[in-house]
């Protein structure tokens, strides 16, 4: 796969990102084993450093994710939930085990992925459409259509994805020309453009303030039933994750490990008003026990 979607957005990486981004491994075969998933992660770990300065961000841990679901991810820090981020991204390598997209090994470009960050960060030269409009310059098929259509269907396509997250007036404005919650509206315009299998979301409304966030999880819910992509979300907010997701995933505290995987009930849409209902804080504090008690073990 080799994350074709963030090579997009290769200004906004990091530099020790933009090397793993274009180191991209031999292809392998299609596998027949779980071809429904979207992702799988068959006996995977990740190590880092050796010897005494060895630390082991993730146990062994095997993981499915079906098309179309909307999986979140919760746990305290340092448990791997952004590690886990990486490796289906491809800019780490698991130490063991593997690591499937689409029903093949990550590095075999299998799939679209869109990705949204905390720091919602655009190229501050270019103008807000044209910020949105990056993946499709660098993504099969559309990059080959870019140079006749950035203009005309290209243009269209932006423009009303802007226009459905409340961004209409703005294609026109720069980056720093917008707040915060208008930045990271274009983000996830930017993260969709492309029409992704699979949509990676590392704590994107963590940065934000409460009603901002509160907003920005509606916006997301209505993009997501709108194009159906397979949703990854990493975070930290319980509420986030029950107002979002079809499935929970709890994780422990370092040397992170699944200990908790379970359906999420609500029927769409959502709102913020269900998340103070008692069934709703029940979910909350089901998952706030789980953590704390994975965390007490962790410390024993």
């Amino acid at each position: 796969m080799g994350l074709e979607a963030d090579i997009a957005m290769t200004a906004m990486m990091t530099e020790a990102e933009k090397v793993n981004a274009r180191m991209v491994p031999p292809p392998v075969e299609d596998r027949a084993p779980h071809a429904g998933d979207i992702i799988e992660l068959e006996g995977t770990s990740v190590t880092f450093g050796r010897g005494e300065s060895q630390t082991q961000a993730l146990s062994t841990t095997s993981l499915e994710v079906k098309p179309g679901e909307f999986v979140a991810l919760v746990g305290p820090s340092g448990c791997g939930k952004s590690t886990i981020l990486k490796l289906v991204a491809g800019l780490l390598t698991p130490s063991t085990g593997h690591v499937f997209v689409a029903g093949r090994e990550v590095g075999a470009r299998a799939a679209r992925v869109g990705m949204a960050f905390q720091n919602p960060t655009m190229l501050p030269w270019l103008k807000v459409r044209d910020n949105v409009m990056l993946p499709l310059k660098i993504v099969a098929p559309f990059k080959t259509q870019f140079r006749a259509e950035r203009h005309r269907a290209f243009k269209d396509k932006a423009d009303a994805l802007l226009e459905s997250v409340g961004l209409g007036g703005f294609a026109d404005k720069y980056p720093w020309q917008l707040s915060g919650g208008m930045l990271q509206r274009a983000s996830l315009c930017r993260a969709l453009i492309h029409e992704p299998q699979l949509l990676l979301l590392d704590e994107p409304f963590g940065a934000l303030d409460q009603f901002t966030r509160e907003e920005l999880w509606a916006t997301m819910q209505e993009l997501w039933m709108k194009h159906r992509p397979t949703v990854l979300l990493v975070t930290h907010d319980l509420r986030e994750a029950g107002y979002l997701g079809t499935r929970i995933i709890v994780m422990s505290a370092r040397p992170g490990r699944v200990i908790n995987d379970s359906p999420v009930a609500f029927p769409y849409p959502r709102t913020v008003e269900m998340t103070f209902e008692p069934e709703f804080v029940a979910l909350n504090q089901n998952l706030r026990s789980l953590i704390v008690h994975a965390r007490t073990a962790a410390k024993a």
